[in-house]
Parts: C-alpha cells; structure tokens; sequence
C-alpha cells in the first residue's frame, strides 16, 4: 500500500496564527506529522493551508523545504496577489488555491472565478473549497466552468451529497478525507462518487483532524481498502491525488 496524503496541516506557532470562529489550533509541526505517519507509506502530500493561516506564505515555504520535492502547498491568496508572487510560490512547490468558504481565511468566494481561472492559466493550478456540499448549488454554474476544482472532505454532509455528485459527474474531484468530521454515509459517498468517476477520489489523512469530532485513524485507510479492490484502492489512496497536484 503507497499513499499520496492529499490533505493534511502544519501548524507552527513561529509563523503567524489567527484565531477563527473562537477557535486557536494545536501546534504541529513536519516533526510532529512524520511521527504520527511513520507505519505509513506517505511516499507524497500536500500540505493544506487552514482558515487560522490566513494569507501568510512563510510557514509553508519552511514545511515544504522540510518535506521535500514529492510533498505540495496548497495556499489561501488575496485577489490582490501579484502574478510574480503566484510564479515565486510555483517555484517554491505550491501547486493548488484554496477557497475556505466553512471556515473562512481566504479570499471571498465571489473572487473564485477569477483567481480560479488566473492561478490556472498562469501556473497550471486547479483550486480547492471547503464547503458544506448542500451550498453548491449556488456556485455550480461557476464550478462548472472552471477548469479544474476539487471539493474538501466529500462534502461534509448526506444532504450535499446529491449535489456533489452532479459536478464530480462534470470532472470534479473529491477529497477523501475528515472522516472523522462529516455528516454522511462514508461508505455511501466513498463508492458513489468512484462509480462516477474512478479518478475522482483523493484520500489524505487530515492530520491533525482540527476541530473534527474525531482524528484521523488507521481505520479510515482500512475502510478503503474493504470497500474497494487493490487497483481501485490505489488509485483512491495514491495515484489519482499524485496526478492531480503533479501533472
């Protein structure tokens, strides 16, 4: 089994950290995540910035030295954000946007469509929301236009999951992750969007599990791997993210 953690979180308190909706995270740091994953295959991941990051670049410039090449940022960029900035953070192995839309930190949602569409046309970057899936319908003409969108932790609740369905069936793709924080049928969900879309699905452990009812555990992985077959299963746990964050 090789896994590509396509969502996970530093936290270091030498760099900048706000609290958000009452809520200030526990510190974790590269050290702490190579720990905890250590019986695990992590062969690559991407490192997600949090609402409680904000726009600050600097934390996750220094996790990715630590990490390595096959490890990718995902950032939160004001609309104000320079092309020469996005290139710089390219370079420096940032490959995706993200959209905080249940949490907020980011750039408001009525700037998706434009930075969406710059980040992608200048650096190749598909963008990533954090949204409750049952408030897509509002965006989804705009979503579906875009041209490369992934959505957070299956879309958090059975209510959205319809909705969700409908734009994995337009090229979506659908972050495997927070098992421990959604409101929904996991096994549900997990086979329905890969029945659509077999590339659509990307497991990553949502280390630390911030504010989730519970943290990440090993069993996350094992439902996986008893839902689907080997290949399925690799491509949910590794392939499908590794291509994604580096085509």
């Amino acid at each position: 089994m090789r896994i590509f953690d396509a969502h996970f979180h530093i936290i270091d308190f030498d760099f900048p950290i706000i609290e958000n909706q009452g809520y200030t995270p526990p510190s974790y740091v590269v050290t702490d995540y190579q720990n905890e994953t250590t019986d695990l295959n992590v062969l690559g991941g991407a490192i997600v910035s949090g609402s409680f990051q904000g726009f600050d670049q600097d934390y996750l410039l220094k996790a990715l030295k630590q990490m390595g090449p096959a490890f990718c940022g995902v950032t939160q960029l004001p609309f104000t954000v320079t092309d020469d900035e996005i290139i710089s953070l390219h370079s420096s192995g940032v490959r995706a946007l993200r959209f905080n839309i249940k949490r907020g930190g980011s750039e408001d949602l009525s700037k998706l469509d434009y930075l969406a569409r710059r980040v992608y046309d200048l650096v190749g970057w598909h963008s990533e929301l954090y949204i409750d899936a049952k408030e897509l319908p509002d965006i989804a003409p705009t979503i579906e236009r875009l041209p490369a969108i992934s959505i957070d932790h299956l879309g958090l609740t059975g209510e959205g999951l319809p909705h969700l369905l409908k734009l994995v069936d337009k090229g979506v793709r659908v972050k495997a992750t927070g098992f421990g924080r959604v409101q929904l049928n996991i096994e549900n969900a997990l086979k329905s969007i890969y029945d659509i879309n077999p590339d659509a699905l990307m497991f990553g452990t949502d280390l630390p599990s911030t504010r989730a009812k519970r943290p990440f555990e090993y069993a996350d992985i094992e439902l996986i791997q008893r839902l689907f077959e080997e290949k399925s299963t690799d491509k949910i746990l590794y392939s499908n993210a590794l291509k994604w964050y580096f085509k």
